[in-house]
């Protein structure tokens, strides 16, 4: 029979010696690592396309010649290049040179590198293109039925090789987008007001109270948003623009809103007042839907301002600038009538 073995632990008294932290002595090793590598980095980018010509020629002169440099340019960035890896990349023969195995291995990795570099500054010389450059365009959910499909048409209708890249989403998180240079002009509602950012009114867009077909005020044509009060309303979640109005307009009407439900997109919050579940403050749809009844709301004034923004200073490509002039022509006649 085996018996058990308890392992108990061993008491340590407190050292009195100062530990060193090595989480700190680690941060600081890599730190170190990474100037040595932005240094290497720095010195040897430049030299590159140098050490390629040379490595497909096998010849300093003949690639001298193809590139374009002199020859003694070309001759010291191979030595420096050769000292700051500290391997020797040549094998020299007269006028003539071949690769050593450590060059044949750094040329393998070279040519990877620069193909990429080529293949990036494909992309950015595509994108920039007057004919056929592309526009990252950043949108609300509520312009994507008809609005923006609209505008696309008649844009192309004069730039029909123009390529879009298109984003829905809500304001806010379209603002953070254009900052971090993933949108080059954004559709949204509030018109945004920020140091960083231009932004430019387009137009209006009248805001009604959506009801259910069986719903007491349905029989209406026109009411006060105050004569809602009581009323459950649906809305969009906070930090959405449209919520932001639903909650500024019910407070001038004297009230707040009592909330059952929070969507993320307008043609959902109709589906739930469809279903009886609550009213709701929404732009005309694009189709009308069944179930609901719109109402015109007298007061307080309900709509909301489209506007295009874009990011302060940053230079625009052919392509963007001719449709950011485009939205700009269509100001007070952007919306579907």
């Amino acid at each position: 029979m085996h018996g058990i073995a308890i392992i108990v632990p061993m008491m340590h008294q407190p050292s009195s010696q100062p530990r060193l932290s090595p989480t700190s002595d680690t941060k600081d090793r890599e730190k170190e690592r990474e100037k040595a590598t932005d240094d290497i980095v720095t010195l040897l980018a430049p030299r590159l396309a140098y050490f390629a010509g040379v490595a497909r020629t096998e010849h300093v002169t003949r690639a001298a010649h193809e590139m374009n440099v002199p020859q003694s340019t070309l001759s010291r960035a191979m030595v420096r290049l050769e000292e700051d890896l500290g391997v020797d990349l040549f094998a020299r023969h007269g006028r003539t040179v071949s690769l050593t195995p450590a060059g044949r291995t750094f040329l393998t990795s070279v040519e990877r590198a620069l193909a990429e570099i080529e293949r990036a500054a494909d992309e950015v010389r595509a994108d920039a293109d007057p004919t056929t450059g592309k526009v990252a365009f950043g949108f609300l959910h509520t312009m994507g039925a008809e609005t923006v499909p609209g505008l696309l048409h008649d844009f192309r209708a004069d730039h029909p090789r123009v390529r879009f890249s298109l984003v829905q989403n809500y304001g806010e998180a379209m603002i953070e987008r254009l900052r971090a240079g993933e949108l080059d002009l954004c559709l949204t509602s509030p018109v945004p007001d920020a140091p960083d950012l231009v932004a430019r009114r387009l137009d209006e867009q009248k805001l009604r109270l959506v009801v259910p077909a069986d719903h007491r005020l349905a029989t209406r044509k026109r009411i006060r948003l105050a004569e809602a009060a009581e009323e459950t309303f649906v809305t969009l979640e906070p930090g959405y623009g449209l919520r932001r109005i639903t909650d500024a307009l019910c407070r001038e009407a004297g009230f707040k809103p009592r909330i059952a439900f929070e969507g993320e997109e307008a043609e959902t919050l109709r589906g739930l007042v469809a279903a009886g579940l609550g009213v709701a403050l929404l732009p005309p749809p694009a189709v009308a839907r069944p179930g609901v009844v719109e109402l015109t709301v007298t007061a307080p004034r309900a709509a909301r301002e489209i506007g295009v923004a874009w990011l302060e200073g940053r230079p625009d490509t052919p392509p963007v600038a001719a449709f950011k002039k485009f939205l700009l022509s269509r100001r007070g006649n952007l919306l579907p009538t």
